[in-house]
């Protein structure tokens, strides 16, 4: 019965939170049109990933004018009309079908459009220019939200009436209408730029795989593991909240996704145990949002990371491990000190799974992982390691019977890997708008010198200015249009004027992207995780910067040392870096709480925090300087207990003499 009710509440919490739940669920007769678009991009992007994809503008434009179609067809365009529609509105339908033939267009007309790059485009090539790009636009609006809607629009209008602003710089000549619209449709650095073209090629087969692995139950193995690892330890229920959100990051990147998905199961599971809602809340929101920063699959973004740096994805990978690893140590030992301070136990080791058993009975569903991640480090590309991944997975779903896939379930998992994706298409799409209006207008240097300008050539407080920029941005943009816009604008800034390493900037950007979703007052995740835990979404969006305080100053650390990213590395560096960082996220860990042997004063909190950022940094001298201060707090703290527990003890054994 509790099982049914927390599905219920996780349907009602995904339609409030998550743009991307608000699709029709009835559209009569057109269910089998948007069954067929859905299965039969699923199928052209696993034959081009094995044969090999087309070229570049053709790839984009099958892969966005069929998913323009289905969104049409799927998202209404008012919320809540989902429910009201018994079908498809006429208008919706013209504006699916319209969506398609102009984004087609490139591909039937691919020649004659190459050669009009050179003789100039035709009035028909102008509107259908405009008219894509304003069926992007609406599309990103009803899958993603209104705030990135607005931005591509700013920005579209910023290239056409430049002229007009009256700060020097910002200021531009100006393009025309019909200049601005044909450059960001026919050309490379729009519409179909970089972002829509990784989205096609890489991450829309990374996504169908998520897809097929959630259909072989690998979420509740995960979750079943992280009960049987970590559930008997000091607050097992947060712990294991943790460990089953670090393990579900693998496989999604979605913050309100993982954050309802592994919520509806573990947060009621921590109240229960004792903890507060907030913070209930605030665990399962800042372990589901370091989803995206956790190797190997990621967040989208870091497959356009690889294409920016021109970086194998096995690089980025391994630069993203440790950082990761940091940032859910700092989210596992804030859940201990919380623990601590409210004496909430572990649970009874005859209500947890055997770790021994599931991995006998359920290892087999980890092969399709360690298939992805083997081939990428052996040198595979990306497209080729996510097809063997799919296969395996495939091939492990017949393993039992509930997991077994028939032909219908098989056009079920291929139409779901098609709706899967629909968000992050269009975000990409609109984030190719920008990208490219940042490109014919010269935005970028304008940025990087408006930086300098204010920063006074300061590093830290150009980091400061882009740190903030990020989350803001990040406030009404998904990860990945966010990332595409500071890469293109903030990155090269940071790396060209301070010379900065090149994957430290990106993943500093990258950081800052995603931790909006935990951030006050827009945090998304934190409030998806309050609607569940039926807490206060402020507090836990509060209580959620508390528990990942890493993913605030880590980002920082990489810059000033890009140890952590394994620039410039050895073996004796690695393990003392590793070894004083995470020696340091306790001490963070414990001033966000305010408990180490006991609970700390103010003044205590404030050493430790120190303390604990002089130990992040990899440098012999203020790590012995911050361990030192721990040392001290530990003894304080460890004295006056000891003394409390004399105190404590000394009444009753006089009673009892």
């Amino acid at each position: 019965m509790s099982e049914k009710i927390n599905t219920v509440n996780a349907e009602e919490i995904l339609e409030k939170y998550d743009k991307e739940s608000h699709f029709r669920v009835k559209i009569g007769k057109w269910a089998w049109v948007v069954t067929l678009l859905g299965v039969s991009l699923t199928l052209f992007h696993l034959y081009t990933g094995y044969f090999g994809t087309l070229p570049s503008q053709k790839q984009g434009a099958i892969h966005l004018g069929t998913a323009l179609g289905i969104i049409f067809l799927l998202f209404p365009a008012k919320k809540g009309l989902q429910k009201k529609q018994a079908t498809v509105p006429w208008y919706d339908v013209i504006l699916a079908f319209t969506a398609m033939y102009v984004t087609y267009h490139k591909v039937i007309f691919f020649g004659p459009i190459l050669q009009s790059r050179i003789s100039g485009y035709s009035t028909i090539d102008i509107i259908i220019a405009i008219l894509g790009m304003v069926l992007v636009l609406e599309a990103t609006r009803r899958t993603v939200g209104l705030p990135i809607v607005i931005v591509g629009t700013a920005m579209l209008l910023y290239a056409v009436f430049g002229n007009y602003i009256p700060t020097q710089i910002l200021s531009h000549p100006g393009f025309s209408i019909s200049r601005v619209s044909t450059d960001l449709w026919f050309q490379e650095s729009g519409v179909f730029g970089t972002p829509i073209q990784i989205s096609a090629k890489y991450i829309y087969l990374f996504l169908f795989f998520g897809v097929l692995l959630i259909h072989t139950n690998i979420g509740k193995i995960f979750n079943d593991m992280a009960f049987a690892l970590t559930g008997r330890l000091t607050g097992g229920t947060a712990k294991a909240a943790v460990a089953a959100s670090a393990m579900q990051g693998m496989v999604s990147g979605s913050s309100v996704g993982n954050t309802v998905a592994s919520g509806s199961f573990t947060i009621p599971m921590m109240k229960k145990a004792g903890f507060k809602p907030e913070f209930a809340a605030a665990t399962e929101a800042s372990a589901s949002t370091g989803g995206q920063i956790m190797p190997p699959l990621m967040g989208a973004a870091a497959f356009i990371m690889m294409e920016y740096l021109g970086v194998p994805y096995s690089t980025i990978m391994l630069a993203a491990a440790v950082p990761a690893l940091l940032y859910f140590t700092g989210v596992f030992i804030g859940t201990h000190f919380e623990a601590k301070k409210l004496n909430i136990l572990g649970l009874p080791k005859s209500e947890l799974p055997v770790f021994r058993k599931l991995i006998l009975r359920y290892g087999y569903l980890l092969i399709p992982l360690f298939m992805i991640i083997g081939t990428i480090l052996v040198g595979f590309s990306p497209q080729r390691a996510a097809l063997l991944g799919i296969v395996s997975a495939f091939l492990v779903s017949f393993a039992r019977k509930e997991t077994r896939m028939s032909l219908r379930k098989i056009v079920t998992v291929l139409e779901e890997g098609a709706r899967v994706a629909l968000p992050v298409i269009a975000a990409v799409a609109t984030a190719g708008i920008i990208a490219g209006v940042i490109s014919i207008t010269g935005l970028g240097s304008k940025f990087a010198a408006g930086i300098l300008a204010l920063s006074n050539g300061y590093l830290i407080l150009a980091l400061i200015f882009t740190m903030i920029a990020c989350i803001i941005l990040g406030m009404g943009l998904p990860t990945t249009a966010n990332y595409v816009v500071t890469a293109t604008v903030a990155a090269p800034a940071l790396i060209n004027e301070f010379g900065l390493v090149p994957i430290a900037v990106h993943m500093f950007v990258f950081y800052f992207g995603i931790v909006a979703d935990i951030t006050p007052p827009v945090c998304l995740a934190a409030y998806a995780g309050a609607g569940i835990a039926r807490a206060n979404p402020f507090k836990s969006g509060v209580t959620a910067v508390k528990l990942a305080i890493a993913a605030f100053i880590i980002p920082y650390i990489i810059i000033y040392n890009p140890i952590l990213v394994l620039e410039d590395v050895t073996p004796l560096k690695f393990v003392l870096a590793i070894t004083t960082a995470i020696i340091g996220m306790v001490g963070l860990s414990s001033a966000m709480i305010g408990y180490f042997v006991k609970k700390s004063t103010m003044w205590q909190r404030l050493i430790m925090f120190v303390a604990g950022l002089m130990m992040i940094t990899p440098n012999i001298i203020s790590s012995l300087i911050g361990i030192t201060l721990m040392g001290v707090i530990w003894a304080i703290q460890k004295r006056f207990n000891d003394d409390s527990d004399t105190i404590q003890r000394t009444p009753s054994s006089q009673v009892n003499a």
